[in-house]
């Protein structure tokens, strides 16, 4: 079996329309212990602990991955994206930007959309950061004009016609029995050679990673693009593309087309050059110089008694709401 691996590209990555973008390799001399990716599992299990939930949730785990590698190069081959966006459906209340979480607008089976045509997704139905990020930009967890352009340009082959909505669900079975299958089943009558995933909270990051398994072992190459470094990891993706930025932010930061451009091209080199499973890189890209914003994502320590109250009658109350949405 091979070894799981861990790679660090180069600090200039050249783009294919000849623009580029250079991230300084020089650490910070402040660096501070909390500065290392947040322990996402750890914090779920305190958090829902915290808030009378006394059963912890098992997240997948696997300890080794199927892999595929590309059947044709990059320039010949048809990308498909995978995304736990939902599509905006006004009648399920707020979703807009710095919604608080919508239960109402959770989707419960696959669906996809046809990828040459712009599409109102929203992330309101999920547990991204609501605190250091504003889900005011689409192109961070959905890079699909970004992919539209490099089929433009033939760093890809073909865009493929329809893109894929992966339900976040909390039940590997149903994922791993149900969903991924159907996910499969439409790439392979779209013809697709190749999957990037961009998943969205903690859960998101196993469902896509559950779903890459299955694309990539029946001949689907597939690259993850994610912010949960420990669940991906866990759950063993193929490919992996981490980026060191709050939940919510996989395909780059927001209003930052550079950003965007370099995190995509950084996961297409991944799917061109990943030398075997459970490959790891990770983006050199900071979020901010100050990396304090890790230390408040469902952080326990930081809440009151009062706030987990609060936040327990919240949770409650979208629980029903989502099995009210899915009768």
């Amino acid at each position: 079996m091979a070894c799981p691996a861990r790679i660090c590209y180069a600090s200039r990555i050249g783009f294919s329309n000849g623009a580029r973008m250079t991230v300084s390799p020089t650490p910070s001399p402040d660096v501070q212990d909390f500065d290392v990716p947040i322990p996402y599992m750890q914090r779920t299990r305190d958090y829902y602990l915290a808030i009378g939930y006394d059963t912890p949730y098992r997240w997948a785990h696997n300890i080794g991955a199927p892999f595929q590698p590309l059947v044709r190069s990059l320039a010949s081959s048809r990308v498909a994206i995978v995304t736990t966006a939902a599509r905006f459906d006004p009648s399920k209340g707020d979703q807009g930007p710095g919604a608080a979480y919508n239960g109402s607008a959770k989707f419960y089976q696959v669906y996809d959309g046809d990828s040459t045509h712009d599409h109102d997704l929203r992330i309101s139905h999920i547990a991204y950061d609501r605190t250091h990020t504003s889900a005011t930009d689409i192109n961070t967890w959905f890079p699909l004009a970004q992919l539209r352009r490099l089929a433009a340009e033939g760093r890809i082959g073909a865009l493929a016609p329809r893109f894929f909505g992966a339900p976040t669900n909390r039940s590997h079975r149903v994922t791993m029995d149900t969903d991924a299958p159907e996910i499969l089943a439409r790439c392979k009558a779209d013809a697709v050679d190749a999957a990037v995933l961009v998943p969205n909270c903690p859960v998101c990051h196993q469902t896509v990673t559950l779903v890459a398994r299955h694309l990539e072992a029946n001949g689907i190459a597939t690259v993850v693009m994610g912010c949960a470094k420990d669940i991906v990891e866990h759950a063993a993706a193929p490919r992996f593309l981490f980026s060191d930025f709050p939940l919510g932010n996989s395909a780059g930061k927001p209003h930052d087309a550079a950003s965007q451009a370099f995190t995509l091209e950084l996961a297409l080199k991944l799917l061109e050059s990943a030398p075997g499973p459970q490959t790891t890189v990770q983006s050199p890209l900071r979020w901010s110089a100050d990396a304090s914003w890790k230390l408040d994502y469902n952080n326990v320590a930081r809440m009151s008694a009062d706030e987990l109250a609060r936040r327990r009658r919240d949770f409650d109350a979208q629980k029903e709401a989502a099995r009210a949405n899915r009768l």
